[in-house]
């Protein structure tokens, strides 16, 4: 993926999205990354697709290369109380505002 036609006009874009909907027993996950247009990531792609391993080098290759980045836990009790949509959507909102930058755009997978 060419991730360097996301950025134009210097506008700052965050990427967000998370994972742990279809766990009954866990938390929900949600990750913001601002990745920095200057290094590409090789291999970045749908998280689903790829093997274990691939998944943690990318990982410590987006923690290396981006400009800022931040994981949002939702643990099991709040998932009952508001349901696993709201959740999500305040898991993703959570990583987003732990990021300390002017964003202007959120792109959602």
């Amino acid at each position: 993926m060419k991730l360097l036609s996301y950025y134009k006009n210097n506008i700052c874009e965050a990427g967000c999205d998370e994972a742990g909907r279809g766990c009954l027993a866990g938390p929900v996950v949600a990750a913001a990354v601002i990745l920095n247009p200057n290094h590409e990531i090789i291999g970045l792609n749908d998280s689903k697709k790829l093997k274990e391993s691939e998944r943690l080098r990318l990982r410590s290759e987006i923690e290396k290369k981006s400009l800022a980045f931040a994981v949002s836990f939702i643990d099991h009790t709040t998932i009952d109380r508001i349901n696993i949509l709201q959740a999500s959507l305040l898991a993703m909102r959570e990583a987003i505002q732990k990021i300390h930058f002017e964003i202007e755009h959120i792109i959602i997978d």
